[in-house]
């Protein structure tokens, strides 16, 4: 049955294909996320045995901030170099160590079950450059790329109104609820996994537009680095901005949604997040039209600074009162993932078809979020000890304004350095 539908996938159209693909690559990650995020929708409030002056939901998600990005820096050597046939095994021994350790949170005692969360991110790191070997290199790779990009935009609304159920109604303690959450995701995850072991490689055709895809070795890394050091130094530091300020929106979205008058509202989490998803993805999916690798490189940097826009000017609207809470939750949302998602998918996987050296787009995302995990950290720090005065809301909504200025200034400076830069063009 495997052969035949491998067969069948190489020949179908790449309408058919792209359904396929997308729906492996979005049930997947989809499915990771239940292993990762549920644990957030509980408040965690008056914890017995802890009583340091870290709040301890900020040191539950610092650890696991912390194995995720140490799990970063060892996904820029393992992604990179890891053989295709061996990506699906990987991913389910990689998800199942995680959920262990969510059994390990429930059965361990505070202070010492926060350590569990640091062993549940350590491996939840390497998952998105797994599944997205599989997407990378085609000519409907950003189709694929958006489909894979709405999964993480959408599961993580969606998983946390799983853990508000779980918590709410299903009536299952604080601490076992992220284990029990991730359990209902195994099926899935498992039919996923194999789907995507199903997937031819990229073709001739998809190799002749957009360059062959292979391992990198150390040597390799480090002269595409040197190639393009600068244009990377700048989206990399525009994407720290953006991963902190995604993080402490994902993580604290039950305080944010409560200052903002919805705190009993548990489908809240998925209500915004399915019109975010729709803004920020058909935009992106929309670069596939654009044939040319430098006009589309410079296309999603636009779309990256008018995303980072699109931040800022709706904050502004809701402080103005011109929006409603709802209404900014979602274009803040939008705003954000506009410039996120790229950088996931699309950005990199066209700067590699540019470039026109055979690479691996996997190795680049890595770079950026190995980067980006360890501002999502210093965010925290800074909220719990520099800004502990500060409610929450207050606290989202500068920055939101400090993200939007700095991070347009940056891409649109990472923008004129390729702008500059030789490539592999197709016109």
């Amino acid at each position: 049955m495997a052969g035949k539908l491998r067969a069948m996938l190489e020949r179908a159209n790449p309408v058919v294909f792209t359904a396929v693909a997308g729906l492996a690559g979005f049930s997947a990650y989809f499915s990771m996320y239940a292993f990762r995020k549920p644990f957030t929708a509980a408040t965690f409030d008056a914890v017995p045995g802890w009583s340091l002056v870290l709040d301890y939901k900020i040191a539950l998600v610092l650890a696991q901030v912390a194995g995720y990005a140490l799990s970063k820096m060892i996904g820029i050597k393992v992604v990179s170099e890891l053989s295709p046939g061996r990506r699906g095994v990987a991913i389910l021994l990689l998800i199942g160590a995680a959920w262990l350790a969510l059994v390990g949170f429930a059965v361990i005692p505070a202070p010492w079950n926060v350590a569990m969360l640091f062993l549940n991110g350590l491996p939840l790191g390497m998952i998105w450059g797994l599944v997205f070997g599989y997407m990378e290199g085609r000519r409907v790779s950003e189709a694929l790329g958006a489909i894979l990009c709405a999964s993480f935009i959408l599961s993580s609304g969606v998983v946390k109104s799983v853990g508000a159920w779980l918590l709410n109604t299903a009536h299952v303690g604080p601490f076992w609820m992220p284990a029990a959450a991730g359990a209902l995701f195994f099926p899935l995850l498992l039919a996923s996994v194999w789907l995507l072991g199903q997937l031819p490689p990229p073709s001739p055709a998809d190799e002749a537009q957009r360059v062959k895809r292979a391992p990198m070795n150390a040597a390799e890394r480090g002269a595409f680095l040197a190639l393009y050091g600068p244009g990377i130094a700048l989206l990399t530091a525009s994407y720290i901005l953006l991963t902190a300020f995604r993080d402490f929106r994902d993580n604290f979205a039950a305080e944010i949604w409560t200052a903002l008058g919805y705190g009993h509202a548990s489908g809240v989490f998925t209500q915004s997040e399915l019109p975010v998803a729709a803004i920020a993805l058909l935009v992106l999916a929309a670069v596939m039209t654009v044939r040319d690798n430098r006009k589309a490189l410079m296309v999603i940097h636009a779309i990256i600074v008018a995303g980072f826009l699109l931040l800022g000017a709706s904050t502004w609207a809701f402080e103005a009162g011109l929006i409603s809470p709802l209404a900014f939750m979602i274009f803040a949302g939008a705003g954000l993932y506009m410039a996120y998602t790229p950088f996931n998918a699309m950005l990199f996987d066209r700067l590699v078809a540019f470039s026109g050296r055979i690479a691996t787009a996997g190795f680049l995302i890595y770079v950026a979020d190995a980067s980006g995990y360890l501002g999502s950290a210093a965010l925290l720090v800074w909220r719990n000890f520099g800004a502990v005065q500060m409610d929450w809301l207050r606290f989202f909504v500068l920055s939101a304004y400090i993200t939007s200025m700095l991070g347009a200034l940056l891409a649109a400076a990472a923008a004129l350095y390729f702008l500059r830069q030789g490539g592999n063009r197709d016109d």
